[in-house]
């Protein structure tokens, strides 16, 4: 059998057209983020509630943050409450796959005394991040990283999230991507806001 090498060839040719395409329109982290939030819609991909590494640690609630409208946010004014924490960048495949079911999440939360979301956002220009929350249908507090990050906040990959209970310590920390709105993810957060210093 031998190889029609023309053909083959053309076929791998359209094919990285194509995937150009895609990358020098932007189109392909909106395509690869929707796959993603399809996989995540599944419950394939869930939040593993385990003790985290960092769960002794202390929160580090020095560090102030930017709203896209120009408000200094200070993380010290989240201290003695339950805080949910989602870093993440517009370039950013899986976090733009897990923010509809934050969204979601939030929604269904954002009555609970004393539960805080902040999402942060830590592309290097404020505008790129911004450019990526306008005009879509999320709901949930927002800011950009413009002063940089504390100690408690880094991270190695990214979206990462991480839950503070109202004594200041880390409860929940995760790299990577995941559906957070879950029954037992809303009853964990919940119950973390009962938890006194």
């Amino acid at each position: 059998m031998s190889i029609d090498w023309k053909k083959e060839i053309k076929s791998w040719g359209i094919m990285l057209s194509v995937v150009a395409f895609l990358y020098f329109t932007g189109l392909l982290p909106v395509i690869i983020g929707g796959l993603q939030s399809v996989l995540l819609s599944t419950g394939l991909i869930k939040p593993k509630i385990e003790v985290p590494d960092l769960t002794e640690q202390q929160f580090d609630y020095r560090g102030k943050f930017l709203t896209f409208d120009g408000q200094q946010i200070d993380l010290e004014s989240y201290r003695g409450k339950t805080l949910f924490i989602n870093l993440w960048a517009s370039w950013c495949g899986p976090c733009r796959a897990e923010m509809p079911h934050i969204s979601e999440l939030y929604k269904s939360v954002q009555d609970e005394p004393d539960l805080e979301f902040l999402l942060i956002g830590i592309d290097n220009d404020i505008k790129k991040s911004q450019g990526f929350i306008e005009g879509k249908s999320w709901t949930f507090p927002t800011a950009h990283a413009s002063f940089g990050l504390n100690q408690s906040l880094q991270s190695q990959s990214i979206p990462t999230t991480l839950v503070v209970n109202p004594a200041g310590k880390i409860v929940f920390y995760q790299e990577g991507m995941s559906n957070f709105n879950t029954d037992e993810f809303r009853e964990f957060l919940i119950d973390q806001s009962k938890i006194s210093e």
